[in-house]
């Protein structure tokens, strides 16, 4: 089995880009991990697949032929070559790690040396504000809604916090509300605990020039912030915004054609596992925990071989369960571990330091992506003040959809230094 590098990432500020289109944010991405890889213009012809992540142009009118759509100006160009075959994929917020995981086995599989991964969002939409709410109910049942309805109330009932939607905020939120108070109510983790996770993050995310937000928060005022859906305050939960992320990986063979500067720099794809989400019972665990393990199995790494990790925290809590689903720590403990400040800068093991979602932002259709740029920035010693030192492996878990308390889409991809 060959092995497969990331040759080179982009990844464009997350925020408001109100005045760009999702084909100007692409081109910034991709323009943007070309010149990572220390290629030329001229050198896209080696690009000989793409896979294009997206989970919103369709409210903008543009349903299918997303990605064709965002690179046919480059094509013009001259910027992209031209009969390039492009796979759009979908699977709400873990859509860009779906592109990045088929561009991982086009190499894999030998049917080319080279292929490109994007993924490309717009959540501001001045002009149609309703189109957010829109994109985001594309990403649960809609076809049987009551389900998940009938789901969420019997999963209030348990936890003590009775399944209600508002205005103002997404079902999603509604539902990590109510994972986190039964994990409280199970494991007596603490609404503190909580808000320490998201007050390390926006300091993690204080220290990178391309977050969405660059303040800093103590854990009193994470705590004071406003109520979102109870026990979650707008600190601890991700902000909408535009964004894109781009990765181009390549084959060992392709590698060695590259220049000694390239070859350095690149980082190799240790695994990338996927797994699917279900009604599973309060007490089962998530999705996460089925990747996770196929990809310690697939490497024959361990848990405690990792050396950072840059997770789905769309809200603070699933920080705190997604470390137990890791097999981080024992279930049950991972409010003690985020606590302890383990996982800040520094301690024993560093969670988000780009600043996770609730700090870096959440552009869905781009997210998972922007974790393979921070993991590879990280494993090149080129983060600067949020660097891990000695980091030499980093584990990436994007999730995205829902069914019920799981997501309906999981991946895990680890990556390591090349030495």
């Amino acid at each position: 089995m060959t092995d497969v590098y990331v040759i080179g990432t982009g990844c464009t500020p997350f925020g408001k880009h109100a005045d760009r289109s999702f084909a100007d944010l692409a081109q910034w991405a991709y323009t943007d991990a070309m010149q990572d890889a220390g290629l030329a213009i001229s050198d896209a012809h080696l690009i000989e697949q793409a896979w294009f992540g997206n989970c919103g142009m369709g409210q903008w009118g543009q349903g299918g032929i997303r990605g064709q759509v965002c690179f046919t100006p480059m094509v013009e160009s001259g910027l992209f070559p031209e009969r390039v075959p492009m796979v759009n994929v979908e699977g709400g917020c873990a859509t860009a790690s779906l592109a990045f995981h088929g561009a991982w086995k086009d190499i894999l599989s030998g049917q080319c040396q080279v292929s490109l991964a994007m993924g490309v969002e717009k959540l501001i939409s001045p002009d149609r504000p309703e189109r957010i709410p829109e994109i985001f109910g594309t990403a649960i049942d809609q076809l049987e809604p009551e389900r998940w309805q009938d789901y969420y109330r019997r999963a209030g009932e348990a936890a003590g916090k009775p399944f209600e939607m508002a205005p103002g905020r997404t079902v999603f939120m509604d539902t990590y509300a109510m994972q986190a108070a039964w994990h409280m109510k199970t494991h007596g983790t603490t609404q503190r605990q909580i808000a320490v996770g998201a007050a390390k993050n926006h300091h993690h995310g204080s220290l990178n020039p391309k977050a969405q937000y660059r303040f800093e928060l103590t854990v009193d005022e994470v705590l004071a912030d406003r109520e979102i859906s109870w026990p979650l305050t707008r600190a601890m939960c991700s902000p909408l915004g535009d964004g894109a992320a781009a990765a181009i990986l390549c084959s060992e063979a392709a590698l060695a054609h590259f220049s000694p500067a390239a070859r350095a720099r690149a980082v190799k794809v240790r695994t990338s596992e996927l797994s699917g989400g279900k009604y599973r019972s309060l007490d089962e665990p998530g999705l996460s925990r089925i990747a996770a393990d196929k990809a310690y199995a697939r490497t024959g790494l361990k848990p405690q071989d990792i050396d950072l990790i840059e997770l789905h925290d769309a809200t603070s809590f699933c920080e705190i369960y997604q470390l137990e689903m890791l097999r981080q720590c024992p279930d049950g403990q991972g409010g003690r571990l985020v606590e302890s400040g383990e996982t800040a800068l520094g301690g024993r093991l560093p969670v988000n330091v780009s600043g996770g979602l609730v700090s870096k932002g959440h552009p869905v259709g781009a997210t998972g992506l922007s974790m393979v740029h921070e993991v590879c920035l990280q494993l090149r010693g080129e983060a600067g003040p949020r660097q891990v030192k000695g980091a030499a492996l980093g584990l990436i878990e994007n999730g995205g959809g829902v069914m019920g308390f799981d997501e309906a889409a999981c991946a895990v991809t680890i990556l390591e230094k090349n030495t």
